[in-house]
């Protein structure tokens, strides 16, 4: 069975089955917040389509945790924009799926309620911070559409690690109206799925203006899962990527004959520098601008309006009754980025860090601007690893943690859109290829991966 066939009513998902199946999945591996028994919907162009979505996106009377104890029971009486457009074109929603708290994590080992297993290999991450979404998709044999967000890597990131194809939009593609925010000008909702046709038909429905997000763009939204074959392109490697200290070897490889496979459907592929991509720059600037605006996202979890409480008679004045609530509704890392965050917006070192890394990341649009001047598309490894064991992603310094996302965080800087499709496997485990593309081109990039896609297809 393919989502082709179910979208174009060819074939049914038998909804008890599924349902059976993905509660055995879930049991083994975790990676589900919530299972709940679909709604009948619209009847439209998703007509019977299993979906869950990342826990961080409302779904009304469907607990919506973000993976944070702090609204460990937060039940919203609305849905997201995503999951209203999802609905009406007669999708099945089936659930929630496990996340690291507020997306703050590389492997989703953040979870407050869950760490998920890789279906692959169950003592290795499925990766963050939509390492759930990223794993059901894996796990299932049937075909589903999973949603996820990324904010600097979060769909790449698991998509890779876990073997599926994962697509990140351009910013203000997707409205984000309903999802609890990690970093408002980063936060990009996007898709994933099996193949890259699902990948595409997801954002085909979820996208478009929306007037309860002003930061969604008046763009006709193109007819996405019309894929063509593409060749011919001019592609671009950053330096920056292909020479990254510390990918792994497999990885590499795999690289190397993705890039074999590009030739051969007739693209012209050159190096090209961009010097702000190296981890110095953009891993920097990313964290100094993502924690800063986690830490006023998160000022309102107060015990007050939101989440979890305690009786104030308790307690002999606010600041005290703020501190116990927030001590034990954070976990670790989001008191690290509170505390970070806070400190570069505080008067005095405002200039020294946040004006400084905002001024980079203009920089780093600029020369992504000045490439795809040049280029069709730029290409790279998706993750410079493969999902490494549980145990090992948990004894990393958060330095190390944070090196990881070198080669997602500047694409997710520039606010460009890009997709990550299987590219092989090293030690049994997959890798991927990192296709990224000019802003509102998500055409290209999506035509490239379904050329690559059958063209391995073919070969295998």
């Amino acid at each position: 069975m393919s989502l082709e066939k179910i979208v174009e009513g060819e074939s049914e998902v038998d909804e008890k089955d599924f349902l059976q199946q993905l509660k055995a999945a879930d049991e083994k591996l975790g990676f589900m917040r919530e299972i709940v028994e679909p709604e009948e919907n619209g009847n439209g162009e998703l007509n019977g389509v299993p979906v869950v979505l990342k826990d961080a996106i409302c779904v009304e009377n469907v607990t919506t945790s973000a993976g944070s104890n702090i609204i460990e029971d937060y039940s919203p009486v609305f849905d997201a924009t995503v999951v209203e457009r999802l609905k009406d074109a007669g999708a099945k929603i089936y659930g929630k799926t496990n996340q690291d708290e507020f997306g703050f994590g590389t492997f989703s080992t953040n979870c407050a309620f869950q760490t998920p297993k890789n279906p692959h290999d169950e003592t290795r991450v499925v990766g963050g911070s939509s390492g759930g979404a990223g794993a059901i998709v894996a796990a299932m044999d049937s075909p589903i559409i999973s949603i996820g967000e990324s904010t600097g890597g979060s769909i790449t990131n698991p998509a890779s690690y876990n073997g599926v194809v994962g697509l990140t939009p351009t910013y203000g593609r997707v409205s984000r109206y309903g999802l609890i925010s990690y970093a408002n000008s980063l936060d990009k909702i996007g898709v994933l799925s099996k193949n890259v046709y699902g990948a595409a038909k997801g954002l085909e429905v979820i996208a478009g203006e929306d007037g309860k997000d002003q930061t969604t763009v008046d763009k006709k939204v193109p007819e996405f899962s019309d894929l063509e074959k593409t060749e011919n392109l001019k592609i671009g490697i950053p330096k920056q990527y292909e020479n990254l200290e510390g990918i792994e070897e497999g990885v590499r490889e795999n690289f190397e004959e993705s890039l074999e496979t590009l030739e051969g459907l007739g693209a012209e592929i050159e190096r090209v520098d961009m010097p702000l991509l190296s981890a110095d720059y953009s891993v920097a600037a990313y964290y100094v601008l993502a924690m800063s605006e986690a830490s006023t996202n998160l000022a309102k979890f107060s015990g007050m309006r939101y989440g979890m409480e305690k009786d104030p008679e308790e307690f002999d004045g606010y600041n005290e009754y703020f501190s116990a609530v927030r001590t034990e509704g954070f976990g670790e890392e989001a008191k690290r980025r509170v505390l970070l965050g806070t400190y570069t917006r505080m008067a005095g070192y405002r200039d020294e860090y946040y004006i400084k890394a905002a001024e980079v990341r203009q920089k780093i649009i600029n020369q992504f601007k000045d490439a795809f001047e040049e280029y069709d598309v730029l290409v790279a490894p998706s993750m410079p690893n493969i999902a490494p064991k549980i145990d090992e992603a948990e004894s990393m310094k958060p330095s190390e943690v944070y090196a990881m996302d070198t080669l997602t965080v500047g694409p997710n800087l520039a606010g460009v859109p890009m997709i990550s499709v299987p590219n092989g496997k090293s030690e049994g485990m997959p890798t991927g290829l990192h296709i990224i593309g000019d802003h509102f081109d998500e055409e290209t990039i999506l035509d490239l991966a379904y050329t690559y896609e059958e063209k391995r297809g073919e070969s295998q």
